[in-house]
């Protein structure tokens, strides 16, 4: 895999305890760029760093800014990837697994009725319930479905979790492979061994339990750089480098993404909007603390990118600065795009008082050789 480089400004680890003054050596660290810029009026209020990189199949580098080999949790940005689960035990043929479900399986979803109506349908197909959902329950994250589950006088379920598709889909693959429903979620059950064995495969390195913790959903979560995220997206668009079997997968699991992009996230998200615009070109899905990942489907390139400091709305910001400069959008794509590129920041009364946008970092990352 290729190595990151960054030459942006040193900066000092920050001092712990007197302790440490006394006793540890001072040890550069490298910054990564400024790649995102929120102003309120006329002046910058906050900045936001990160990295990113644009890779084929073969790893190699069209685009990056700053250190893309630090590994990173990649949070639900590859519930593409764990889905694969899906296929290589068997659970999509066994249970006829519609492209709805596979949809739902990559879904952080917001909790609308289609979502909830699809889950619930997904869990009885396979013979099981709600109940046997290991992911928790939260609020919607839709704020119309959120009011409507206050007017009904109901607490959320593990159905309204965002990950309650994802998880429907591990218990397929605890069905297909025999092995209990219980305990699913941890990290030595056959399906999450099934689950780490499949991302292995696409990503083309071993995950290290020395990288390993507990995503919000309760599954184990694997860190791993972003170029190696990146490849991993590449090569499910073009199944280069993959087994013959999970390449036609991978391809069936974006085909059910892209084609249901509604199901994956919700009403007026990027992930939805961006897949409705780009009509199958693009396979795009945001992750927890800042992480934004896809595939530009028809160059055969795949993309991973990280806000350090994790604020979402700043990382989608840059996956939307990186969409405009490589997907050579038409005009209507242009205009979503440009839609998350510069959000206006608006205060209680709905007053426009500034802006997040991308800086020259983002738009002129340096290109692969």
């Amino acid at each position: 895999m290729p190595t990151g480089h960054c030459a942006a400004v040193d900066i000092r680890r920050p001092v712990l305890s007197l302790r440490s003054i006394l006793t540890e050596p001072e040890i550069p660290m490298q910054a990564n760029p400024i790649l995102v810029e929120q102003t309120r009026g006329n002046w910058v209020e906050n900045r936001h760093r990160g990295a990113f990189v644009v890779v084929d199949a073969m790893g190699k580098v069209i685009a990056s800014a700053c250190d893309f080999a630090r590994a990173v949790f990649p949070r639900s940005a590859i519930k593409s990837m764990q889905a694969l689960a899906m296929v290589t035990s068997g659970a999509i043929e066994k249970f006829g697994l519609s492209d709805e479900e596979l949809a739902l399986a990559c879904a952080s979803h917001h909790a609308e009725d289609v979502h909830i109506a699809g889950v619930s349908h997904f869990l009885s197909h396979l013979g099981l319930s709600p109940d046997d959902l290991e992911c928790g329950a939260h609020q919607p994250s839709n704020a119309a479905a959120r009011e409507a589950l206050r007017q009904a006088g109901r607490a959320p379920s593990a159905l309204h979790n965002n990950c309650s598709g994802k998880h429907s889909g591990m218990l397929s693959v605890a069905r297909a492979l025999d092995v209990p429903t219980a305990g699913y979620v941890k990290r030595e059950h056959p399906v999450q061994v099934e689950v780490r064995r499949a991302i292995e495969t696409v990503v083309g390195e071993s995950l290290s339990v020395d990288r390993c913790g507990v995503d919000g959903c309760s599954i184990p979560t694997w860190a791993a750089p972003l170029s190696a995220w990146a490849r991993g997206f590449a090569r499910m668009a073009t199944g280069e480098g993959l087994p013959n079997e999970l390449g036609s997968a991978a391809k069936r699991v974006f085909d059910a993404a892209t084609s249901h992009p509604l199901l994956v996230a919700g009403t007026g998200h990027l992930d939805t909007l961006v897949m409705e615009a780009f009509g199958g070109r693009v396979m795009q899905k945001g992750g927890a603390e800042g992480v934004q990942c896809g595939a530009i489907r028809d160059k055969g390139w795949g993309y991973a990118l990280k806000c350090d400091d994790g604020n979402m709305a700043a990382s989608q910001v840059m996956v939307a600065a990186l969409l405009l400069r490589f997907a050579e959008p038409d005009a209507a794509q242009r205009a979503v795009l440009e839609r998350f590129a510069t959000p206006t920041i608006r205060n209680v009364r709905g007053l426009d008082v500034g802006v997040l946008r991308a800086t020259e970092g983002t738009r002129d990352a340096s290109k692969g050789q």
